[in-house]
């Protein structure tokens, strides 16, 4: 298997990007429309874009996934922080280490960002993910629990 590359996505890239969007949705049980999908993910595409980048992946010339960065900033952690928010791979590229290769990639991206530290979240039960992410050097953040307050936009 050849080794990933990368390339930040843009505008262009949407009629790509959606569907892996789609099928990452489908797979976490993520129930968005396909307007509010494209909505959510056109800030991340502009070149200056202050809210994160989007990378697709490519092995061989074929776009086998997908990786968005959103920014945050927190004190405790001393600046400039952000989300894997989310990381997919069609079936066919899992299990051969890309998702490793992916995650070493967003980090040196992440550092050239001045991003302090990067946070994702992983559910309970996906083991294979959070074995991945854990041999990254992610680590859970048990004295803390992620909750979600989502405000109503007019």
């Amino acid at each position: 298997m050849d080794s990933p590359h990368f390339q930040v996505a843009n505008d262009s890239h949407v009629a790509a990007l959606l569907p892996l969007v789609r099928a990452y949705h489908e797979f976490e049980q993520i129930g968005l429309s396909e307007q509010q999908r494209c909505d959510a993910v056109l800030p991340l595409l502009s070149p200056d874009s202050q809210v994160g980048r989007v990378w697709l992946i490519f092995i061989s010339q074929q776009v086998v996934g997908y990786v968005a960065l959103c920014f945050g900033y927190s004190i405790e952690l001393s600046g400039r922080d952000a989300f894997i928010d989310e990381l997919f791979l069609v079936e066919s590229a899992r299990g051969q280490d890309i998702g490793k290769q992916v995650l070493e990639f967003v980090i040196r991206q992440a550092a050239s960002l001045d991003v302090a530290a990067l946070h994702l979240e992983v559910s309970r039960a996906n083991n294979r993910a959070k074995r991945l992410y854990s041999q990254a050097g992610f680590l859970a953040r048990d004295r803390y629990h992620l909750m979600t307050f989502k405000v109503a936009s007019n």
